[in-house]
C-alpha cells in the first residue's frame, strides 16, 4: 500500500481522552493515532448542577485547539479548564476538519468540582484592615431548597446596628465565594458583618484602623 493510499483511508483516531483535577481547575488531555484533514478540536463543557435533565442542557464552547493536518504520527493535546464553580461537569471534544465535517468524542466520566459540606460566614482578612479587606463564604447544597438558587445578603453594620452598606443580594447556587469590602469612606471603629442565606445567618466582627 502506498503512502498516500494510506492518507486517503486513516480517519482522526483518538487513542485516549481523559481529565484529571487540580482544586477548581479541569486539565484535559487526549491523544490521536493518525490524522486527516484534521483542523483542530473544539472544546466543550456541560454544567449538569442545575439542571432538571442531561437531556435539557447546552454544551459551551469553551476552547479550540488546533490539529496537525494529516499525519499518521501520534500527537498529543491538553487544555485546561480554570477557575470552576463547585458542581458536576460533562466535556467533550468536537473534532473538525477543513471541510467541515466533524466528529464528537465525550469524555467517559463526569467531573466533580467541591461542594462545600457546611454554611461558613469565614473571619475576614486583614482584621484589623485600612481600607479594604476579603470576605469569604461558603454556600452548600444541605441549606439549598430543592436544589433552587438561594437568595444571599451580606451587609456591614456599625456598633449602633445602622446599615453601612449592602455587599451582595443576589441569588446564588452552592459553591464558595469571596467579596471585597472597601471602608475608604468611614471613619475607623467596630463594624460587623451579616450574611444570610435562606433562613440560615451568621455574623462576625471587623475592625477598620486608619
Amino acid at each position: 500500500m502506498k503512502r498516500g493510499d494510506l492518507f486517503q483511508i486513516v480517519p482522526v483516531e483518538l487513542a485516549s481522552f481523559i481529565a484529571s483535577v487540580n482544586g477548581n481547575d479541569v486539565s484535559l488531555n487526549w491523544m490521536t493515532a493518525s490524522e486527516i484533514n484534521n483542523r483542530g478540536f473544539e472544546v466543550e463543557r456541560q454544567d449538569l448542577s442545575t439542571l432538571s435533565s442531561v437531556s435539557n442542557s447546552k454544551y459551551e464552547v469553551i476552547g479550540f485547539i488546533e490539529g496537525q493536518g494529516t499525519t499518521t504520527e501520534v500527537n498529543r493535546y491538553s487544555f485546561t479548564d480554570k477557575g470552576l464553580t463547585p458542581g458536576t461537569y460533562q466535556y467533550r471534544i468536537k473534532q473538525i476538519d477543513f471541510d467541515g465535517t466533524f466528529k464528537f468524542y465525550n469524555l467517559a466520566e463526569t467531573i466533580e468540582i467541591g461542594v462545600p459540606d457546611r454554611f461558613v460566614l469565614e473571619q475576614n482578612y486583614p482584621n484589623p484592615f485600612n481600607p479594604s479587606t476579603k470576605i469569604r463564604y461558603h454556600i452548600p447544597s444541605v441549606i439549598s431548597t430543592e436544589g433552587k438558587n438561594l437568595n444571599v445578603q451580606l451587609k456591614v453594620y456599625d456598633v449602633l446596628g445602622n446599615e453601612v452598606t449592602t455587599l451582595v443580594n443576589e441569588y446564588h447556587k452552592v459553591g464558595s465565594y469571596e467579596v471585597i469590602f472597601d471602608a475608604s469612606n468611614l471613619p475607623s471603629g467596630t463594624y460587623f458583618y451579616r450574611l444570610q442565606a435562606g433562613e440560615t445567618t451568621d455574623t462576625k466582627k471587623l475592625i477598620l484602623i486608619k
